[in-house]
């Protein structure tokens, strides 16, 4: 039996969570809702940003009552059973597994500013690109979230110039205002759709609730990372998007798929444009990174408990890490993305979060620690998560949610199959084992006494 490691600390999850949700959307969403609702999506994306918060909220007082590998999988599981929880775990690794091409999709097309690529280069481009970052999740989780943790303070910086020389450019010349008349040049016929797509740039906070088997001290670090982690987002999204639709017109941005490629020309000519491209470069990288590491341990945690293919539950010898569903997820990743688009990675990937979403806010309902009081918000945070979840799955398209069904329920005969036949109990029964589960807790505080422990185990 091969444990994972506990390697990762505060610093490391705050900065996946910040990692996996700030990526190729930011990039690219601006564009998508100019053309929707104009110079009114920066107050959307505060809306977007509260009803994200307040689900990421109830993700941490999960994670803080059920501080296990698997994250959504693992807190519906506890309150309910196996089967709600496979269905959670299903539709959120089909989630997160299409997600993945976007980033690589949007790789390419911002490198495509910089380098000139024909369809062949493209391919080769996304191959790399998912397949890299394959191999570093494979190496080891240390080193995964000491790469994430360099990317996701390069891919902060591009945006935080953005920001201060808005706000010079804004001070030095009003007539920047004069972008956001009219506020809503489309009406709000498509606000539910502008949403939907917004909400999707704040999707990846659930992430840092998965590899919680390889944080120190999960119960308190878990919350603390996704509270701290989103209130850097959300002040990055909303300045940066109040930039965005001051610098530009909502009609330019609208027929670009590089906006701040645009912006950043706008305000600073050609090394703007650079700037921001490079800047793209890495903020993509970044949330993939972020992504491959959450996923795998997703479907790890689905393997382990016996829902499916024991492949999936295999740890490398030398470096402890799920290599195989690593693998997997990232051949489906790179098949997605030579064959898919954009718009429609994004809305089905939104509609099987939220139905994700909504079987952990009920699951919510009923968690509370013995002798202990609730803690703050927890009896209003699961119906507002509730409202939330059922908002966006009804703002979905018709054909979101007809395939979105079909996908879902097509994990019910997924779990009929593997559930009873894959008996793994001795790798459960290892894994969840109090000594275990000891020697997992001396590593994560450093206690001499972890190296004797593990080396009597193997005697």
């Amino acid at each position: 039996m091969v444990s994972l490691e506990r390697d990762l600390g505060l610093f490391d999850l705050t900065n996946i969570v910040v990692g996996a949700v700030v990526g190729s959307d930011i990039y690219v969403a601006s564009a998508l809702t100019a053309g929707l609702v104009g110079p009114f999506s920066v107050v959307l994306w505060v809306v977007a940003g509260v009803m994200a918060i307040i689900l990421a909220m109830i993700f941490a007082y999960s994670a803080y009552y059920i501080p296990k590998v698997g994250g959504p999988f693992a807190f519906v599981s506890t309150v309910f059973n196996d089967f709600w929880g496979f269905l959670t775990g299903w539709s959120m690794w089909v989630a997160e597994v299409i997600s993945l091409p976007v980033f690589a999709i949007t790789f390419a097309n911002y490198l495509q500013y910089l380098v000139p690529l024909d369809a062949p280069e493209q391919l080769g481009v996304k191959a790399l690109f998912l397949f890299g970052l394959t191999g570093v999740n494979i190496v080891g989780v240390k080193a995964a979230g000491k790469v994430n943790d360099v990317l996701t303070f390069i891919k902060l910086l591009p945006l935080l110039a953005l920001v201060v020389i808005g706000a010079g450019s804004f001070a030095l010349n009003p007539g920047f205002a004069a972008n956001y008349f009219p506020l809503a040049p489309n009406g709000f016929g498509n606000l539910g759709t502008a949403i939907v797509l917004i909400f999707w740039a704040y999707v990846g906070f659930e992430m840092g609730t998965l590899p919680a088997d390889e944080v120190r001290d999960p119960s308190r670090n878990i919350p603390r990372a996704i509270v701290i982690g989103m209130a850097i987002v959300s002040l990055f999204y909303i300045s940066t998007n109040f930039v965005i639709f001051g610098a530009v017109n909502s009609a330019g941005l609208a027929y670009t798929a590089v906006p701040l490629v645009l912006v950043g020309t706008t305000l600073l000519g050609a090394l703007g444009g650079t700037m921001m491209s490079v800047g793209a470069l890495f903020s993509v990288s970044g949330s993939d990174e972020s992504g491959t590491l959450g996923t795998s341990r997703l479907s790890y945690a689905l393997s382990i408990d016996g829902l499916f293919p024991k492949a999936f539950s295999k740890v490398h010898r030398k470096y402890k890490t799920p290599y195989v569903a690593l693998i997997v997820q990232g051949l489906i990743a790179f098949v997605l993305s030579a064959f898919s688009g954009l718009p429609s990675l994004i809305s089905f990937s939104v509609l099987n979060l939220s139905f994700s979403f909504l079987l952990v806010s009920i699951s919510f309902l009923f968690l509370k620690k013995t002798n202990q009081k609730g803690l703050r918000g927890q009896r209003v945070l699961p119906w507002l998560g509730i409202g939330i979840c059922l908002f966006l799955l009804y703002s979905t398209s018709i054909q979101d949610k007809l395939i979105g069904s079909a996908v879902i329920l097509s994990g019910i005969p997924i779990y009929a199959y593997f559930s009873p036949k894959v008996d793994i109990a001795d790798l459960k029964e290892a894994f969840l084992s109090a000594p275990m589960t000891t020697m997992r807790y001396l590593e994560s505080k450093d206690r001499f006494l972890a190296k004797l422990v593990k080396w009597l185990s193997r005697r």
